[in-house]
Order: C-alpha cells, then structure tokens, then sequence
C-alpha cells in the first residue's frame, strides 16, 4: 500500500476513535458558539491552564466553545479537553509530499484538531489560495473558519462556501472598540445572501460580556475573543461570563 494512503487511512481511524470519544466536533447551525483565540499571547502551562477552565465552562453551560493555539500547543489540548473544538490558527494548501515548513491539514486531522482558521489580518491569503485551502481542509475533514475586513470581502469569500466567516474589521484588532451595529448586519445580510449555510462569527475589540450579548443579539452566529479574555484582569472570570452570555443567547434564540 503507498504510504501517503496508509497516513491518510491511520489518521481517519483516529479522527474515529476521537470522536467516539465524545469530542465536541462539529460547529452546529443554529447552536450559537464562542471562540477563545489565545494567538500568540499563551503557550505552555498558562494556554493549557486556560483550555482546562474554557473545557470545563463548554461543559458546564453547554456551549460550543472553540479554542486555538499555536500548532506546537494543540495535541496537548485536544488530549486533556475533549469538550472543545481544538482549532488550527492557520494551515497550508500542500499535499502530502515533499514541501516543507508547511501547516499540512493531514497532520492537524491525526492529532485531533476539527477546525482552522484561514486569512486573519496576521496571515493573509490571496484569494486563490484561500479556495484552494478550503477545498484542502474540506477533504481532511476540517471545519473552515476564514477572516474578511470589509463587507465586500466578505461577501467574496462567501462565494468559495466556507463553514464559518468571521467578519471583523482590521483596524479594530486588538481594539477597546468594537464592530459597529450598521458592519455587524451588514456582513451577516450580505454573507447570508450569498450563502445562506454559512454560519457568521463576529470579532474584534470585545472586551466584555455586554459586548457578546449585544453581537448575538444583532444576529451573530457566533463571537471570538482575543485581548478581552487573555488581557483581562481575571482571564477565566472574563471567560466565563462571556461563555454565559452565549449560553443565555442560546436559550432566547430555542425560545426557552
């Protein structure tokens, strides 16, 4: 049997065995989610710190909650917190072969991970290369969730059907302010528009659980997190409040 088709069967198998583990593993319409995005800001002992109090706050309110981290921290977290969605903060097109210093999407799929993030402001991506790393991801058996600036380039990346966009302005990364009400409904009008199955996530500038409830309320699907948890005076305090919000959200939007 050629070796990249005995990879590829060995790393379906355990996807398989992961899941029956009773891993969180899809983002679902209709079930609102929270992202914790720690980027760069956490490794080691502190992320893994943080991914325990956000596994046992996805328990606990169950909530979808995703949680990523740098390639090197996340088969550490998909071991010990089986509650969330462990999620790559980027990933390459490339094949099985000879490339090298790439993300390969085989690779994150063997050690767990269910979802990535494309296209951030951090890590941009040609449009061409988007599709193709949607395409390649989609095949793993990983979720998309990929970043667009402006409404039009939202509306855009709509047209290459990914599972998630997250819309967020790039000038208010890492900001005290957040999306205003008139981009909010803009770019989920506009995505929905184009694709009605693309869930849409809000980011950008959020720094309390106010401004969580306030982005569901607006239509959101889903919201990520950056500075308004890691920064935070008490980041798993912050946390949890924010993840309440979406589990209140969650409970208006089932009409309880």
């Amino acid at each position: 049997m050629p070796e990249p088709l005995l990879y590829s069967i060995q790393y379906k198998k355990r996807a398989s065995l992961l899941m029956k583990g009773g891993m969180r593993v899809r983002i679902r319409k209709g079930d609102p989610f929270f992202v914790v995005n720690p980027k760069s800001f956490l490794f080691g002992d502190k992320l893994l710190k943080l991914a325990h109090a956000a596994n046992k706050l996805a328990r606990q309110y169950e909530v979808t909650v995703l949680f990523t981290g740098p390639q090197t921290e996340l088969a550490n977290i998909v071991a010990e917190c089986p509650d969330l969605i462990v999620t790559a903060q980027h990933m390459d097109s490339v094949e099985l072969g000879d490339a090298m210093g790439y993300v390969l999407a085989d690779s994150l799929c063997y050690i767990g991970v269910k979802a990535v993030v494309l296209n951030h402001a951090d890590n941009p991506l040609t449009i061409g290369e988007i599709e193709k790393t949607i395409v390649r991801a989609k095949d793993a058996g990983l979720q998309t969730i990929v970043c667009a600036d402006t409404v039009k380039e939202a509306q855009a990346i709509a047209m290459l059907a990914p599972d998630v966009i997250l819309a967020e302005p790039t000038e208010l990364i890492g900001q005290n302010q957040k999306s205003d009400r008139i981009y909010v409904e803009a770019t989920i009008e506009k995505i929905k528009e184009v694709n009605p199955s693309i869930l849409v996530e809000q980011g950008a500038g959020i720094r309390t659980e106010a401004d969580v409830a306030e982005l569901f309320r607006l239509g959101a699907d889903g919201v990520g997190v950056t500075s308004g948890i890691v920064k935070a005076a008490d980041p798993v305090d912050m946390m949890e409040k924010m993840i309440r919000a979406a589990a209140q959200y969650k409970e208006v939007r089932r009409g309880k």
